[in-house]
């Protein structure tokens, strides 16, 4: 038996899956699934892996082996194009509201909080013929949050000694500030913060947030962070209070 290379892709639910999608996709919503998957994997990049850098390109190209239309006969005029409705990672998180525009028509529609990439928004009775119309859904990065699949992912910048020393970590994510305790000479290159991903929805789960450490010398120090925290509570209206 022919032993699986690591890059190697056997299905196209698992190159879905690589891409970030919880299903079939196409068009835009593909293509910028794509472009996300790759960049957040490049090797050169701080928490970039080789291997699944080769499994996306493998996904990608499956997935245009297994929908590239057999050339039989000449086909037929293509259907006019459904827009994607692209929304940013806090309307994902707490829903909101976008405009699509439908041939000649703008539409302003909602936004239901936990949408994903590749799922699809059902607008009632939108179609010419007065059929309901489902337009696929692209969640773009934004404010320093990128989506994929249930997760959020940002990056925190961290002092190089606080990596090296160990100590409190203070992230700010989009739900307020986190604490992360950091161990002495032993730190990963990514945080997971449980439970602030992408609400849960239908069969879809409570995603997490997924925090890369960046070093940078302009980062607090531990004994600088803690002295902000500290000043940030002992404000002076708290004291009059």
């Amino acid at each position: 038996m022919r032993a699986r290379s690591h890059s190697e892709v056997v299905s196209t639910r698992e190159a879905y899956a690589l891409l970030g999608l919880t299903g079939p996709a196409e068009g835009e919503a593909l293509t910028a699934a794509f472009r996300i998957a790759i960049k957040a994997a490049r090797p050169e990049a701080a928490d970039g892996d080789e291997d699944r850098f080769r499994k996306i390109i493998a996904a990608w190209r499956l997935i245009q082996r297994q929908t590239a239309p057999l050339a039989l006969a000449a086909p037929a005029a293509p259907p006019d194009a459904l827009p994607v409705v692209a929304i940013g990672p806090f309307d994902a998180l707490n829903g909101g509201s976008t405009e699509v525009q439908l041939g000649a028509r703008r539409l302003r529609v909602r936004v239901p909080a936990g949408l994903r990439t590749g799922e699809h928004l059902r607008l009632k009775a939108a179609g010419e013929d007065g059929s309901d119309l489902y337009l696929p859904v692209l969640v773009r990065g934004a404010d320093g949050l990128s989506a994929m699949g249930d997760d959020l992912y940002m990056t925190c910048p961290v002092s190089p000694r606080l990596l090296a020393d160990g100590g409190r970590l203070e992230i700010g994510t989009h739900a307020g500030p986190r604490s992360a305790w950091l161990v002495a000479g032993h730190q990963p290159l990514r945080l997971r913060l449980k439970g602030l991903g992408l609400p849960a929805r239908g069969s879809r789960p409570q995603g997490h947030l997924f925090v890369t450490l960046e070093p940078t010398e302009d980062a607090p120090s531990a004994a600088e962070d803690l002295l902000i925290r500290f000043t940030r509570v002992w404000t002076p209206d708290r004291l009059a209070a």
